[in-house]
């Protein structure tokens, strides 16, 4: 009897300790699920360079100091100019002074140096100090170029701030919304020097928690942050965003396509067909689990000629047209992009902006094409034309496709590779005679994109990585300036697309599009045409 007594206790201690165990697993899975609802993952393939806003010059950097900085004024999704720390503004009747009156509910993170309670007040003279920096020829800050149109700015008091510009610049308000004029503390910012790039402290919807580079980077959601949303809520809605750094685009899908990433930014030719179809759609198999949201973004991909190369073909304006009549867009973007983004039919300027005209680009016209390069072999003496077009290795196939397409006009193209850094640092030093690149606007007006046409703005002090010069263009750009009227001003930005594109120191590729690619549980995120990343409304359910 006394036997099976210590049996039956035995047993029943070991069932209480299962079913404890499972409890608190059961538990632990529930804080899990609770944790993992609360936290947006997404994985940046390439590296993030900084987390300061003044140096904040690539897509990815721009990314991540959304989520920790705020201006005086902010873009909505669609590309509104919006109050932010700035609540109203005004422009003086010339054009040339901006008065902004802050919020006085603004604070900076916390950290030790702010004061007794680790955090203060954003004030006018916080301003005064971030834009002074940004100009600060010692911090050579690569964002220092959206002031040089400023002649002078000053604190009047904490919560009024006045810009003065030296002429009138109708797109300045536009510039006032990039990253690179975030407002940061003077404190901080002295007590770290250059190390504030991995110890940022601003007064965004998230705070900085944790960097590993290269591995992995963690905001926490900021309790004080001056925002809510129609219904009064705070913001934002998530306690947390994780970022990872995995370099291959094909580990990135597959995390995603498991669910362990939130968000897929993009499309990559390693699985652009596993996801979508030829007309651009997203396959019967993902529909149940992905979301895809895509729209216009301000960005032209292209190729570009140094036109003060030694090379006679590249010198060619009659080559230079053959490239853009040799090659059809349209056959390009079904077969290596599905579909998404529009052909280059128009000039440089994109699709969405004022000034952009689809009636002055090229054409896929293959004859005449290779009339021109014929009349430059009879002209030139020349009988195999040739040029070296560089590229990194994301965009290899395009190099190529055009590559066998000019070959049925009589012109050799060579296709060299090198790393993003190699092409960038060759492109603005004019040691590469043909390259593939992007622009992507900086700010809603197209003088943004003719700019690098301007003739003053030869690289590598500009990026005018062209050399390209004309009296005409620069006339009628500096002109512009001077131009208050959008629709006045639109005429002008066409008859200078229509300049660059008549002499060719480019090929216009396509004008891309925002392509997102969610989870099912993922509300909120949308999209915009300069993809900015803005994580304040995401909810995860």
């Amino acid at each position: 009897m006394i036997k099976h007594l210590i049996i039956d206790n035995l047993l029943n201690q070991v069932l209480i300790f299962i079913s404890l165990f499972f409890v608190i697993v059961s538990c632990d899975k529930t804080s899990d699920l609770d944790n993992n609802r609360l936290v947006f993952r997404y994985n940046e393939h390439a590296n993030i360079n900084t987390l300061d806003p003044a140096f904040a010059r690539t897509l990815q950097d721009t990314w991540v100091t959304n989520q920790l900085f705020n201006g005086l004024v902010q873009l909505d999704s669609d590309l509104n100019i919006k109050p932010c720390i700035a609540k109203s503004w005004n422009i003086s009747e010339d054009g040339m002074t901006y008065t902004f009156s802050l919020r006085n509910d603004v604070y900076f993170h916390k950290h030790q140096l702010l004061g007794k309670d680790s955090t203060r007040i954003v004030t006018a003279e916080d301003f005064n100090y971030s834009l002074n920096r940004l100009r600060d020829s010692k911090i050579a800050a690569p964002g220092s170029w959206v002031l040089n149109k400023v002649d002078d700015f000053r604190a009047i008091n904490d919560t009024l701030f006045e810009i003065t510009l030296k002429q009138p610049f109708p797109a300045f308000i536009g510039l006032l919304s990039m990253k690179y004029c975030s407002v940061v503390p003077k404190e901080v910012v002295d007590y770290y020097g250059s190390e504030f790039r991995s110890h940022p402290i601003g007064t965004g919807p998230f705070k900085f928690k944790r960097w590993e580079e290269n591995i992995k980077l963690v905001f926490r959601k900021n309790e004080f942050y001056f925002e809510k949303d129609e219904a009064g809520n705070s913001l934002p809605y998530l306690e947390a965003v994780a970022i990872t750094f995995l370099p291959d685009k094909q580990s990135e899908f597959l995390q995603f396509a498991q669910g362990n990433l939130d968000f897929l930014n993009s499309l990559d030719a390693s699985y652009k067909d596993e996801l979508l179809t030829a007309q651009g759609q997203l396959r019967d198999s993902y529909t149940e689990t992905i979301d895809m949201i895509r729209g216009p973004y301000l960005n032209t991909e292209y190729l570009g000629f140094y036109l003060d190369s030694e090379t006679p073909e590249i010198q060619s304006e009659l080559i230079r047209k053959a490239i853009n009549y040799g090659f059809d867009r349209a056959k390009m973007m079904i077969y290596l992009r599905n579909g998404i983004g529009n052909p280059a039919h128009g000039g440089f300027i994109p699709i969405g902006l004022a000034g952009y005209d689809k009636s002055i680009g090229f054409t896929y016209q293959p004859e005449k094409s290779r009339q021109l390069v014929e009349q430059f072999k009879k002209e030139s003496g020349i009988s195999n034309p040739q040029i070296t077009l560089t590229t990194t290795s994301n965009y290899l196939s395009f190099c190529e496709f055009i590559q066998r397409e000019l070959e049925k006009t009589g012109l050799t193209i060579n296709v060299d590779v090198m790393p993003e850094a190699s092409l960038r640092s060759g492109r603005s030093n004019g040691k590469i005679d043909m390259f593939r690149s992007s622009w992507i606007a900086d700010y809603l007006d197209a003088e943004n994109y003719l700019s690098i046409f301007y003739s003053k703005n030869f690289a590598p002090n500009g990026s005018n990585y062209f050399h390209f010069k004309n009296a005409t263009f620069d006339s009628l750009y500096n002109k512009a300036f001077t131009i208050t009227n959008i629709e006045e001003r639109k005429l002008l930005y066409t008859a200078m697309d229509s300049i660059v594109i008549d002499k060719a120191p480019i090929v216009p590729l396509y004008y891309d599009e925002v392509v997102r690619f969610t989870g099912k549980n993922v509300s909120g995120l949308g999209i915009n045409p300069i993809n900015y990343l803005d994580l304040r409304f995401v909810k995860k359910n």
